[in-house]
């Protein structure tokens, strides 16, 4: 009876199996030859693709050779063969992104990312109605009127960061000394969104140093590692097996940093209900709003998922934008200077005024996102077999359309697009504040001029609140110190691009801090 049993549950199993493998091969037929007019280079491993080149040359050169060899339009194969589009067409990436969204949801590997560190929040929801409502929980809290009202805040703990870094000088009893930026910056982000958007002081600017097992040390070591193994074997294999997420120590740590920022949520949402704050304009307080004015107001498991998503968001991609901000500016000490020459002249505390009377800050703030974005690809899936429309025809036919067929992989490598020579010319690749001035004097503008935050209806949400956010830190900073570079710095990758001393270790960005 056992053995019985035991044999059709064996049999049972091995149906299942072959069905998935049936399944899978003929995906990949198909796959293969609805894409056959799509140029690539040939797979380099039969197991892992390009994913090992992706990993392990600097963040997004093989999209740069790629490109410039096959076009706007190229292939190539992810782990055990999976095809990846990569798209750099600006007429497709309109399509993509702004006029048919919703069909093209996140890919499955970012969704479980999502799912598994944040929860199901607005980065991991899909489907039109569902992320319009989680949108409108959080659009007032970041809208930009709602940010000239945080403005203070942001001042204060930019401030905050200036007097530490003052302090550091006077104990040391010098005028200059090299600190850690990228450190710093993490702190500044987490303490800022923290005050501004829940009025919570995380209070890591006051600390000597970080403690083991706070949030900015659980987030800090999620994401901030170097090019090992084991980091490989997750990133290549997400794509096509999301339970790897689950697994092993970088599996552990997931959890980790998901049960942390969930018991930090709980206890803010928990605090801010007790006292009853909805007046202000803190994102708190919207969400407090929104709970009391609707029928069936959210779960706290969605609160506490779009509270963990807010904190992570405003952590990763403002820490890793200001270190390469501050790192352009060390690197560049006329620009340096010339905006410091800007900002001495805005005498009040106005993100308007920053805005209006500092138009080269504004300028070098975006040519760091263009040379530096955060999140170097835009991943996609198809959810349908669907024909995309293209600006230029792929070389070798006449066609101006490319069938893609359901379920494939899209890639949009922001560094190709922003560096495009076409655009921006032949110094594309180097930063240069004063183009945006002179593009904006010759009223140019193209298409994707900056996709950092991504277009269309699923923009990021905070874009305004960042670039406020940076920008304050910049001013206030600028006029007490001076920054000089003595290190060789590389771009690498981990969650989000960032810097290091050229082969050494993870994130680390040691500039010389003189006080003026």
């Amino acid at each position: 009876m056992l053995s019985t049993l035991l044999y059709k549950l064996c049999l049972f199993s091995c149906g299942i199996v072959l069905t998935i493998f049936i399944r899978f091969v003929h995906d990949l037929v198909i796959s293969r030859l609805l894409l056959s007019p799509i140029p690539g280079p040939k797979s380099t491993s039969f197991i892992w693709g390009e994913e090992w080149k992706l990993y392990t040359r600097p963040p997004g050169q093989p999209y740069m050779e790629w490109h410039r060899q096959y076009g706007p339009v190229t292939k190539f194969r992810g782990a055990f063969g999976r095809q990846v589009v990569s798209i750099t067409d600006h007429r497709a990436i309109s399509f993509i992104l702004g006029e048919n969204t919703y069909l093209f949801p996140k890919a499955k590997g970012v969704r479980a990312w999502f799912k598994a560190t944040l929860g199901k929040g607005i980065l991991w929801v899909e489907g039109k109605e569902a992320h319009e409502r989680q949108r409108k929980l959080l659009a007032p809290a970041l809208s930009s009127q709602a940010v000239r009202s945080l403005t203070p805040i942001l001042f204060e703990t930019s401030s905050k960061l200036a007097s530490q870094w003052m302090k550091i000088l006077d104990k040391l009893h010098v005028e200059a000394v090299e600190i850690e930026v990228t450190d710093w910056a993490g702190r500044f982000a987490l303490d800022t969104i923290g005050r501004a958007a829940f009025t919570y002081d995380f209070d890591f600017l006051s600390q000597e140093r970080i403690q083991p097992n706070s949030l900015a040390d659980v987030l800090d070591g999620l994401t901030n590692n170097e090019n090992k193994k084991s980091s490989f074997y997750m990133r290549a294999l997400f794509w096509v097996f999301p339970p790897i997420l689950n697994i092993g120590k970088k599996g552990e740590m997931i959890r980790r940093t998901k049960r942390e920022l969930g018991s930090i949520g709980s206890r803010m949402w928990h605090d801010a209900k007790a006292l009853g704050d909805d007046e202000g304009r803190t994102m708190m307080a919207f969400m407090l709003k929104a709970d009391t004015a609707v029928t069936t107001p959210a779960s706290k498991g969605d609160v506490i998922a779009q509270m963990r998503t807010v904190i992570s968001a405003g952590y990763e991609t403002v820490s890793a934008v200001v270190a390469w901000m501050l790192y352009e500016l060390a690197s560049h000490p006329q620009v340096q200077e010339e905006i410091r020459r800007e900002v001495q002249r805005v005498q009040c505390h106005s993100i308007d005024a920053i805005n209006e009377q500092c138009p080269l800050l504004d300028s070098a703030l975006k040519e760091t996102l263009r040379l530096h974005p955060a999140i170097l690809e835009n991943h996609h899936e198809t959810s349908e077999t669907i024909s995309i429309p293209l600006e230029e025809p792929i070389p070798g036919t006449k066609d101006t359309h490319v069938i893609i067929p359901e379920g494939t992989l899209l890639a949009i490598p922001l560094n190709v697009v922003h560096q495009d020579p076409e655009v921006w010319g032949p110094d594309a690749h180097i930063f240069r504040p004063e183009r945006w001035l002179e593009r904006k004097r010759s009223q140019i503008r193209h298409k994707h001029e900056l996709l950092t935050f991504s277009e269309g209806p699923r923009v990021c949400i905070g874009k305004n609140f960042a670039m406020a956010e940076i920008k304050v830190l910049v001013v206030t900073l600028l006029r007490q110190f001076s920054f000089s570079c003595q290190h060789e710095i590389e771009a690498f990758q981990s969650f989000v691009i960032r810097p290091r001393i050229r082969g050494q270790g993870p994130s680390s960005l040691p500039l010389l801090v003189r006080r003026l």
